[in-house]
């Protein structure tokens, strides 16, 4: 008798065709990848059990790169190269960020208001985007490992808040890494999944999500498996970061020190992190660091004091949540309960602000670090197909207001934020001037009403129009907005039905040529950089064997004969003459020589070792 199979309710119909995606929360401070296994999502972790894995890159010699703890562990030794809160400067130009407070080399370009932030570093100059693919490559390299296979896709998410061109960035940067995005999720929407299918909620929720580096705060309605955002709005450049700097400033305030160098600036920004954390369960923390002029800072901040230096950022929160509100047109009575994302929540002065404005005390009971990846893992399981769409439905919305430029610099809205995406909106517009051919057309995003203070998305140029009179010709624009937020714009002249169209590629973002040039780059490099890393690991090890059999020989040399000695010698001044050469095959090769010839040595002195800590015991009284 045939024995069929038959699935489990909600899996893939074939178990062992069960595809491998993950989801990713790339954050300011820290990074994570989940998955979904055995229908439960759970955050992947490393070799060393970690979970989260430290948004930190540092560019070595050789083209190596740290990501993660190692280069964390260096930040205040070589901050230039070391890069912490990329997320920052993902779509940005060097016009918005504040470069005199941070210790990069930051490179001009003739036109430099027009490109994303580049830093100078001793492997050349990097983009936040491809400081970024750093961390995704290594998340990805942790999931495959842990997973055993290939990912054949990713679902990545960005802060609510995040417009077009950074959005984009985060696009390119997962592209460089090799992976296959299969949705860009926001933040505050994947907490709220992972939420409501950790519990089992229905109702109205706020998901106030306060990052390292940003701050979302999305209104979602959850009704049997329907996810809809009602509106959402927050600050894309406010996060735990300020609350860091503030203590900074502190200190340099209480300390009187001299003007900092970039080595104590990023090394007191650290102790002004970890101050920050400690203060989260106790009521006062030590700040102590040597600085590099031999200045003594010892400074002792109190909870209370810190509550007073981040009281405007802790308002800064409340604005966003308010306006939120409002455009969800509800009021702190609609609201069933108030969910907590991200590490700064965790800051006692933020709980007791939200739980004062909802007249709630807020959810904490899930881990505010893994809320975001885990909620991506359930969407990447979905759209990967190993579960049934119908389980789960995700309305999102689009954060900002996307238009065109009209006369006067005026802008004229298409897309109103808090639309639900994936969304395409028509609408028609006419000519200027009598006879006029073509038309520019000039993409914006933003809520101000002048085109000068909105940001510009792209610019193209409809032509062939047929001369008429002004305001007679009908030109169709068409906005399209895909569930990533990306962005796609089309114009038609309707008697003619000529067409032009533009898929929005932002000034800020990297161009198809700059993304090719890398992957090439990093494909033709990928054999120098495991002959690197393997140069460079065999010179490490060579160099602790060295120093381990010369201390030996300086303290136990007598154990040894002539010609044990001469032998250990022999190989020890081989293997030093080869440790600072190019071959990491003959370093490997006499390394394991020195091993080989050195048994013996450690041998014996094991056995006197163990000889001198017997001398003058009674072996019946020991306690073996």
């Amino acid at each position: 008798m045939a024995l069929l199979q038959i699935s489990e309710p909600g899996q893939s119909a074939a178990p062992h065709q069960h595809k491998l995606a993950v989801g990713i929360d790339l954050g300011t401070t820290n990074s994570l990848v989940a998955t979904v296994r055995s229908g439960m999502s759970s955050v992947l972790i490393d070799d060393n059990g970690h979970a989260l894995l430290p948004s930190v890159v540092r560019y070595l010699e050789d083209g190596y790169v740290e990501v993660g703890y190692e280069a964390q562990a260096a930040q205040s030794i070589d901050p230039a190269n070391t890069i912490i809160s990329a997320k920052r400067f993902m779509g940005r130009s060097l016009a918005e960020i504040d470069v005199s407070t941070q210790p990069y080399h930051f490179v001009e370009t003739p036109s430099s208001s027009e490109k994303m932030v580049q830093i100078q570093t001793r492997s050349g100059v990097k983009s936040a985007v491809e400081i970024s693919a750093e961390i995704l490559k290594s998340l990805k390299k942790r999931a495959e490992k842990s997973l055993g296979g290939d990912l054949v896709g990713a679902v990545i998410t960005v802060p609510a808040y995040f417009d077009e061109a950074q959005r984009q960035a985060t696009k390119d940067a997962a592209r460089l890494a090799g992976l296959n995005v299969l949705r860009l999720l926001n933040e505050p929407t994947a907490a709220a999944v992972a939420y409501g299918l950790d519990n089992g909620v229905e109702g109205t929720y706020v998901i106030y999500d306060l990052g390292g580096g940003t701050f979302d705060v999305s209104i979602l309605k959850l009704s049997r498996g329907v996810f809809e955002v009602l509106s959402t709005n927050g600050d894309s450049a406010l996060g735990g970061d300020d609350f860091d700097r503030r203590i900074f400033c502190w200190v340099l305030e209480q300390s009187n020190c001299k003007p900092l160098n970039v080595n104590d600036t990023r090394l007191i920004l650290t102790k002004a992190r970890e101050a920050k954390e400690w203060l989260t369960d106790h009521a006062n923390a030590q700040i102590t660091s040597v600085l590099s002029t031999g200045e003594v800072i010892d400074l002792t901040l109190s909870a209370k004091k810190f509550n007073e230096l981040t009281q405007t950022l802790v308002v800064k929160t409340l604005n966003p949540t308010k306006k939120a509100l409002r455009d969800a047109g509800l009021t702190i009575n609609d609201i069933k309960g108030v969910v907590m994302v991200g590490g700064a929540t965790r800051m006692p002065q933020i709980r007791l602000a939200v739980a004062d404005f909802f007249k709630q005390t807020p959810l904490t009971n899930l881990d505010p670090d893994k809320l975001v990846a885990l909620g991506a893992a359930i969407q990447a399981n979905t759209l990967a197909g190993n579960k049934s769409d119908a389980d789960l439905l995700l309305l999102d919305v689009i954060p900002l207001s996307l238009g065109l430029e009209t006369m006067g610099g005026l802008v004229e809205k298409v897309i109103p934020r808090n639309s639900t995406l994936p969304i395409a909106r028509a609408q028609e517009f006419t000519t200027f001037k009598d006879g006029q051919t073509a038309m520019s057309i000039h993409v914006l995003q933003g809520e101000r009403e002048l085109v000068t203070d909105c940001r510009s998305l792209a610019k193209f140029e409809l032509r062939g129009i047929p001369p008429m009179v002004a305001g007679s010709a009908r030109i169709r624009v068409t906005f399209t907005v895909d569930a990533d937020g990306l962005l796609s714009v089309s114009a038609r002249e309707m008697t003619t039905n000529i067409e032009a169209n533009v898929v929005v590629k932002p000034s800020y973002g990297l161009s198809e040529e700059q993304i090719l040039i890398m992957l090439q780059s990093s494909f033709v490099a990928a054999k120098t950089d495991k002959q690197a890393r393997a140069l460079a690991e065999a010179k490490v090890e060579a160099t602790s064997l060295i120093l381990a059999i010369e201390a030996a020989l300086q303290q136990d040399s007598a154990l040894l004969t002539p010609s044990e000695s001469e032998a250990i010698l022999a190989s020890l001044t081989s293997l030093q003459s080869l440790s600072n050469g190019q071959d990491s095959h003959a370093i490997h090769q006499a390394t394991e020589a020195l091993n080989a010839v050195t048994e013996t040595f450690a041998a014996k002195r094991m056995d006197a070792s163990v000889s001198h800590a017997l001398t003058g015991k009674d072996v019946a009284k020991l306690d073996l």
